[in-house]
């Protein structure tokens, strides 16, 4: 793992490792119940998909208004006492709404363990302002490929493993998912060093800065910062069309089983991890990190219009090559975006990044659930979110075109 790391002494590689490690165990966690979710919410609707769409939409966008408040309070927080604690917290929370899922006896018990889970929602974005302490500007794209990869990796056993403990009871996997987390909060309460030393911190806890609209200023701060978020929004809403309608799209075009979807998107998570690990570095030394925003967005465009005509499964899995691309976009513009603020204002900016995440997680299950379950009603076109999604992207990718350019300058 050739991570160029910086001079916070408290950091190093091995702090960066269990990040990594940290990374992998949260995606597994994801990746555990995501192919078991749409079933045990269509157990509570009486096995009705459209209506279980439905109800996604509720939980995601919950989720998601909790995490655009929460997101900004995080990262400040986080400039202002440590990383550190910021993230354990946020793992504790994911752990308990996972605990809730398995234990929940009707949809309202599921739906507090997605207000716990949005209000504590800074575990990945900590981890990148983490990532950002411990490396430096040169390397970061390359340190970000690695997160991703991270993600990607967790997602290689999580999925078929959810799978497999769903066929013998649906709860299970939330079990298993909850277990996993709260492990990787004790070792992480024991291992896991501060990457931001004291005289880096922010002095003060501004709370004018400590909602939506006030993490904005530092966005519009410099002009091509602004255009980097738009990009980040526009690929993060695109890329809410998976958790809104895959597992449904999936079941009710193609009849896959949890088991098939949890061995698909073990299949995405090898070309994942290989794209992030092995492509990140050498295309943004070729090309730049514009050009990686360029080609992942590129790639993200094809993969959601094929996914979307695709009649068949073969065809549709054919796709996977190309789709896997899509994962340069986030590296490169993490890359770009790290660059344009000072230590003490990272976790700021990723505080008003996963509020952008946030921002897309309430209006993109709307976009795409919806239109998915008015697809499926009316028994025309359902690959409709796909093609939304494509269209986002390919807004993103006009934006990057634009203002990637300017940026890449620094």
């Amino acid at each position: 793992m050739d991570v160029p790391l910086g001079a916070p002494p408290a950091a190093g590689r091995a702090a960066f490792g269990f990040i990594f490690v940290s990374a992998i165990t949260t995606a597994m966690s994801f990746g555990l119940m995501i192919p078991i979710m749409p079933a045990l919410l269509k157990q509570f609707t009486g096995g009705d998909t459209a209506a279980a769409s439905e109800w996604n939409v509720v939980f995601a966008t919950v989720g998601g208004v909790m995490s655009l408040f929460a997101g900004p309070i995080l990262g400040l927080v986080s400039d202002r006492v440590g990383r550190r604690p910021v993230l354990l917290v946020s793992l504790c929370g994911l752990g308990v709404d996972f605990l809730l899922m398995a234990l929940a006896p009707s949809l309202t018990w599921l739906l507090i363990g997605r207000m716990i889970s949005g209000a504590t929602s800074g575990a990945f974005s900590t981890a990148n302002a983490y990532v950002a302490d411990v490396t430096l500007p040169e390397g970061r794209a390359r340190a970000f490929g690695w997160m991703g990869a991270a993600f990607s990796f967790g997602f290689l056993a999580g999925p078929a493993i959810g799978g497999l403990l769903g066929e013998v009871n649906l709860r299970l996997p939330f079990l298993a998912a909850a277990a996993l987390t709260l492990v990787n909060v004790i070792y992480g309460a024991f291992v896991l060093p501060e990457s931001l030393p004291p005289e880096r911190r922010v002095a003060r806890f501004d709370w004018r800065k400590a909602n939506p609209i006030g993490s904005l200023n530092l966005l519009r701060s410099h002009h091509e910062l602004f255009g980097l978020a738009g990009i980040h929004f526009l690929n993060q809403l695109a890329q809410m069309v998976w958790p809104s309608v895959f597992v449904l799209y999936t079941s009710y075009r193609y009849d896959w089983s949890p088991v098939v979807t949890g061995l698909y998107m073990m299949a995405g998570g090898v070309l994942g991890v290989a794209v992030q690990s092995f492509l990140v570095g050498p295309v943004v030394a070729r090309f730049g990190e514009r050009g990686a925003m360029l080609i992942g967005a590129s790639a993200s465009i094809v993969g959601f219009i094929w996914y979307g005509l695709a009649p068949t499964s073969l065809i549709y899995m054919a796709c996977m090559p190309i789709s896997c691309l899509a994962g340069l976009l986030t590296p490169g513009l993490q890359g770009l975006m790290t660059r344009r603020v000072g230590p003490s204002e990272q976790g700021q900016l990723q505080g008003a990044n996963q509020a952008l995440m946030g921002l897309a997680s309430v209006v993109g299950p709307s976009l795409f659930g919806l239109s998915f379950a008015w697809a499926v009603r009316h028994e025309v076109l359902p690959g409709l979110p796909l093609f939304l999604a494509a269209l986002a992207t390919a807004a993103a990718l006009g934006l990057a075109w634009r203002t990637g350019r300017a940026a890449s300058k620094i």
